[in-house]
């Protein structure tokens, strides 16, 4: 292999993680997303250029980070205002220094923090977070966010020059700033572990690195905030969620369904923490989704088995949830939940129901979740057409096997 295709090699392999960290990194100290971004970019670009014949660094990130950095400087001083922005960046390094007691003990959570900022509409401090700190792609946060990717594409435009204009600064906040903005970092953490357990593209079902991430980040909060009932509960959310992840995929890397999961490979320490988590959430002040999540989850790894699960208190969770969460996927979870206490035709109505849903027709578990039901019913030919449309939504390459297996045993089934 020659020198160039192996330094092409190794910036492809730099991961989403160090390319979010160092943007966090600029961004936090430039003020200026789109700056960050294009130097990041041209940093990369530079790596190409002369490692060929420097070698590659010991530490690509550190070497990435000082070269974007220097090239932001030399913009900054290339333009009209540089006294006014020179004057502004030392400020920001003061700042910096001198981080006040409390603080955010983590970068990254702390970035999260800065970015989730109030000026910003709810969505767009969530979808800019995603993007540019968690490194997720544009395609995963509107899969996260269940929007078309072009109106995502509009949104963190739009959320980009809001930051430019409000000359927004990207600096952990003060200690007495994070209520307002924890919601939003919440939200982040929790779609950053979904992307991660049901990849929404990709040849790998699951992003171990992603799920990782998201349970570190989700025990920093909790040691931030250690008595905020909803901190708890999406802690308790995560680990009871990632104990079934021994199970969750077969030797083949495709997905298997919580009924055929087998239930002596969850991993009963995170079980027994998780349950524990959750019973602290459930009897906190105002516990809200998360800790209603994590009730429901504890429901089911309490469980001895997928028969034995008590779907009627799930079914009177869900309603709880809906109070809290009034949203089409929530609305999904409940009717599926409603159809395995009742029956599945009880189920199929619901879920018919929820089909004028503009939002859950892009959605493939909700397809799936048709599929699955009106094959319990004997209805073939539906069932098919649904997983049909399942398959023609976003998905990773292990699910679509799994869904074009489904759907070759429903086409056997229906004989010649």
């Amino acid at each position: 292999m020659t020198a160039q295709n192996e330094v092409r090699r190794v910036v492809a392999a730099i991961d989403q993680d160090v390319r979010a960290r160092v943007l966090g990194s600029l961004a936090r100290r430039f003020g200026d997303l789109d700056l960050a971004e294009d130097m990041l970019q041209e940093a990369l670009a530079q790596a190409l250029r002369t490692w060929p014949e420097r070698g590659v660094p010991a530490v690509p990130e550190a070497w990435l980070h000082t070269t974007a950095k220097r090239k932001a400087l030399d913009v900054v001083r290339r333009e009209a205002v540089l006294a006014r922005k020179l004057a502004e960046l030392r400020i920001q390094e003061e700042r910096h220094e001198t981080a006040p007691a409390g603080a955010v003990p983590d970068d990254r959570l702390g970035l999260f923090f800065a970015c989730c900022h109030p000026v910003l509409a709810p969505e767009d401090r969530v979808a800019l977070t995603l993007r540019f700190l968690a490194g997720l792609s544009t395609a995963e946060v509107a899969h996260a966010l269940l929007v078309p990717v072009p109106t995502m594409q509009q949104r963190i435009v739009r959320a980009k020059k809001r930051i430019r204009t409000l000359g927004v600064t990207f600096e952990s906040p003060r200690p007495e700033e994070l209520p307002a903005r924890l919601r939003g970092v919440q939200r982040v953490i929790y779609l950053l572990y979904a992307e991660g357990f049901a990849r929404s593209a990709g040849s790998e079902h699951i992003r171990d690195d992603l799920t990782t991430e998201a349970i570190r980040l989700a025990r920093v909060l909790r040691e931030l905030m250690p008595s905020t009932t909803e901190v708890i509960g999406l802690l308790a959310l995560l680990v009871l969620t990632e104990a079934r992840r021994p199970a969750r995929t077969g030797p083949d890397g495709q997905p298997v369904p919580l009924s055929d999961q087998q239930r002596t490979l969850w991993r009963a320490d995170l079980v027994r923490e998780g349950v524990q988590l959750a019973e602290v959430a459930a009897a906190g002040p105002e516990p809200g989704a998360y800790s209603i999540q994590a009730a429901i989850a504890a429901v089911h790894a309490e469980a001895a088995s997928f028969e034995e699960t008590d779907w009627a208190q799930i079914v009177v969770l869900y309603r709880l949830l809906s109070a809290h969460e009034p949203n089409p996927v929530v609305q999904l979870g409940a009717a599926v939940a409603l159809g395995r206490a009742h029956g599945p035709a009880v189920g199929l109505e619901r879920l018919d129901e929820l089909a004028v849903e503009p939002t859950l027709d892009r959605y493939r578990p909700f397809h799936v979740a048709r599929a699955t039901t009106l094959a319990e019913l004997g209805e073939v030919e539906r069932a098919s057409r649904a997983y049909q449309r399942a398959l023609e939504l976003p998905g990773n390459d292990a699910e679509d096997r799994f869904l074009l297996a489904a759907l070759a045993g429903l086409d056997e089934s229906m004989g010649p």
